[in-house]
């Protein structure tokens, strides 16, 4: 089971933008091969930081709003917020050892 979370424009502002802590947010769409690749290990950080982090997952054709607030242009495009603020991205598909140092460093 997952603890990613389904993050939309409807609840955005709550999970992330108010949230005070870390929060890594994953920008994917269907039909992206990289995003694929990525998502298992998107899946695999929200357990392991389950507690310690918030993470979860914007679907950039169901939640256009949200995608052009942030300016996603390329995606996987990851997010790294803390206390609402963007503190980190990362985009393309890259290695968990570098998710993981990324995301340390904001804890």
């Amino acid at each position: 089971m997952s603890n990613t979370i389904a993050f939309s424009d409807s609840n955005f502002d709550t999970e992330v933008v108010n949230n005070e802590g870390t929060v890594l947010v994953d920008f994917w769409a269907e039909w992206c091969g990289p995003c694929r690749k990525i998502g298992p290990v998107v899946e695999e950080l929200a357990n392991e930081y389950e507690g310690k982090a918030k993470i979860g997952k914007v679907n950039v054709d169901e939640n256009p709003e949200i995608s052009m607030k942030y300016g996603i242009r390329s995606i996987p495009a990851l997010l790294i917020f803390k206390n609402g603020e963007v503190v980190d991205q990362i985009v393309g598909a890259v290695p968990k050892a570098v998710l993981k140092k990324q995301l340390d460093a904001q804890l």
